[in-house]
């Protein structure tokens, strides 16, 4: 470790747990116990480890200012949004240099700083939790509810999720959709995958919408070929169901019965070859699959997240409810589902040419 960063706020971890180690961090000891508490709560380690770091930046920023955790107030905050607008990252392109909105590209972006606020706003609920009588400083607005029929009534009833809370203490981030893959260069990348393996891996985030950390996570006993099921762990660790594909079962029974290399892992995808064999594919090893077909095949959106937003966009264009997406596509809030209903052109040339009958009959 560099001198510079020991003599900073800084994060460590001992025996599974992330604490903050360096001058002033006797004074943020409630960082701790909050970092505890998600991981007492079975929050993922990732999640609690990006956690930590942002709150190491609010620690750093809250002891350069002179301030202690008591002393946060809505104004505080404020202040602490405006730092984190105003900050500069070295190395960046600037700062004459601006995307297409207009936005200088050596600042940090509208989704990184709002993690960052969630964590804050987090530690602050916790704060309060703990003890009544300190309120949390985050202003609250009005939350949002969005339901679809399927989630109001039906067999997806029981799907329904709390209103998604709004906060005050946020910047509003660009509204991107998701970039699916055409149809001839899914083609072509799946045709330049040669293995049982490969083929499967990139089966299930076509043809079953997996997340690639979702399909790492896979056991053997995950995958009922016989009755054409998935058990798939989510983000947060909430389990579903998806249906298995009946041409992908039987390349995922290829590559059990011909590749899959013998070993005491319950891992679906293991290591082929080299000094790693027979241990699980590590997320490293998967983005070193997926650069390398992307140069042979020539598709350079081929990453793994594009195969999972084609599924989206397929099921968009096929009319699927918006509920049933939401279930197979393992996504917490229908908002997030409803970004690919605008990825369906074709379907909404349909009803647009079904309204314009509609008008021209009226009139």
């Amino acid at each position: 470790m560099s001198t510079d960063n020991r003599d900073r706020l800084r994060l460590e971890q001992d025996g599974g747990r992330w604490y903050l180690a360096g001058p002033g961090a006797d004074g943020l000891r409630v960082i701790d116990e909050y970092l505890g508490y998600l991981a007492d709560r079975n929050y993922s380690p990732k999640t609690v480890r990006a956690y930590g770091f942002d709150l190491v930046m609010f620690g750093r920023w809250l002891l350069g200012e002179g301030f202690g955790v008591d002393d946060v107030t809505t104004s505080v905050l404020l202040r602490f949004l405006a730092a984190c607008r105003a900050a500069r990252l070295p190395g960046r392109p600037g700062p004459n240099v601006v995307d297409l909105a207009g936005r200088r590209l050596d600042g940090y972006a509208a989704a990184t700083v709002n993690r960052r606020l969630v964590a804050v706003s987090g530690l602050f609920a916790f704060r309060a939790m703990r003890d009544p009588a300190l309120p949390s400083p985050v202003p609250k607005v009005r939350e949002a509810q969005r339901l679809v029929p399927g989630e109001k009534t039906g067999l997806l009833a029981h799907l329904v999720r709390k209103p998604r809370p709004r906060s005050a203490l946020r910047l509003r981030e660009p509204r991107r959709l998701p970039r699916p893959l055409a149809v001839s260069e899914a083609a072509r990348l799946l045709a330049s995958l040669r293995t049982w393996r490969d083929r499967a891996i990139a089966g299930l985030m076509l043809y079953c919408g997996l997340r690639s950390c979702e399909v790492l996570a896979l056991d053997v006993a995950d995958v009922d070929i016989g009755r054409g099921w998935i058990r798939v762990w989510g983000k947060g660790a909430k389990e579903r169901a998806v249906p298995l594909d009946s041409d992908l079962a039987r390349v995922i029974q290829g590559y059990l019965l011909a590749e899959r290399p013998e070993a005491g892992s319950a891992r679906l995808f293991l290591v082929a070859k080299g000094p790693h064999r027979g241990q699980p594919l590590t997320p490293a090893g998967l983005r070193t699959i997926f650069r390398y077909h992307r140069q042979l095949s020539g598709v350079t959106a081929g990453h793994p997240h594009a195969l999972r937003h084609s599924f989206g966009t397929a099921l968009a264009e096929a009319g699927v409810d918006l509920s049933v997406m939401q279930a197979l596509l393992g996504h917490t809030h229908v908002d997030t589902t409803a970004r690919y209903i605008h990825l369906a052109p074709k379907r909404v040339k349909e009803e647009f040419d079904a309204a314009r009958a509609r008008i021209r009959r009226q009139v």
